[in-house]
């Protein structure tokens, strides 16, 4: 095992202080816990053609994620 310092602010420092006492675990073991499960959230990147491989077919010179749905959704379903 590695040691290591974190920084926290006021709140969160007496957050973990709490959840430690509630559980009866030490702050680094509810610090290990919370690292191994977390997940970054999704990407919202929308830059398709470049993450899946295909070139794009119109002549919109904006990135997709630029955009608006509702002009990237006109003609489906009408």
């Amino acid at each position: 095992m590695r040691k290591t310092s974190v920084y926290l602010d006021d709140e969160q420092a007496e957050r973990l202080a709490r959840l430690a006492r509630q559980e009866g675990r030490s702050q680094a073991d509810i610090l290990r816990e919370a690292v191994a499960t977390y997940e970054p959230p999704a990407s919202h990147d929308r830059h398709f053609e470049i993450a899946a491989g295909f070139p794009r077919t119109d002549v919109d010179s904006r990135p997709i994620s630029q955009i608006p749905d509702e002009e990237l959704l006109a003609g489906f379903g009408s």
